[in-house]
């Protein structure tokens, strides 16, 4: 069965999980959005957002160097209690999200942390480059197609919907979730710096 853009769409507003993580799930139980929903919840996905409104005092600020000193990130990640930042899983994510931010260069952490400013600048870019092609369109149809450019310029300037560099299949935010999932506790990126040298 074909999985179609709608459908990964109504999973997703049952679910409140990130488009990667719902198609994936609707891809292993063959469109099933009834299945897809058990075996998200079966994967402890859904354990996860449970915990999203849960407070993150503790974790850790860390560094990563890359290139023998040429690119270099500064992050902070928090969690719910010490003995979480000090676990294994914990630090390994930490690392991992590091290593993604000195790979990927995303500009934000989530889409909400975009001016609006800059948002304004890509839509007249876009419409620009569309010229009479967008502007001829309905309305609807013209504010659908300006969302979805809109939602790719997220996927590139937002930490959390980049797809993952090690695993492209999902993004950093299923990446969090997963260890949410793990670890039993909620999991927040809260900032991080990427500096290249002579930048």
């Amino acid at each position: 069965m074909e999985i179609t853009a709608s459908l990964v769409k109504e999973l997703r507003e049952k679910t409140g999980l990130g488009m990667m993580e719902c198609k994936k799930a609707l891809t292993e139980t063959s469109g099933d959005l009834a299945k897809a929903v058990d075996h998200l919840r079966k994967r402890g996905a859904l354990k996860a957002e449970g915990k999203s409104d849960r407070i993150t005092s503790e974790g850790v600020i860390s560094s990563y160097i890359h290139m023998g000193g040429k690119v270099g990130v500064l992050l902070e990640i928090n969690c719910e209690t010490d003995f979480v930042a000090r676990s294994e899983d914990f630090t390994s994510l930490v690392k991992d999200v590091a290593m993604h931010i000195t790979a990927a260069k995303p500009t934000y952490v989530k889409r909400e942390d975009v001016p609006q400013d800059y948002l304004d600048k890509e839509k007249e870019i876009i419409l620009a480059q569309s010229g009479d092609d967008l502007n001829n369109k309905p309305e609807n149809i013209r504010e659908k197609i300006l969302t979805g450019r809109i939602d790719k310029i997220y996927n590139q300037v937002c930490l959390l919907e980049q797809p993952f560099v090690k695993n492209p299949d999902i993004t950093v935010n299923d990446l969090v979730k997963e260890k949410i999932a793990k670890l039993g506790e909620n999991i927040t990126i809260k900032r991080f710096t990427r500096y290249v040298l002579g930048e």
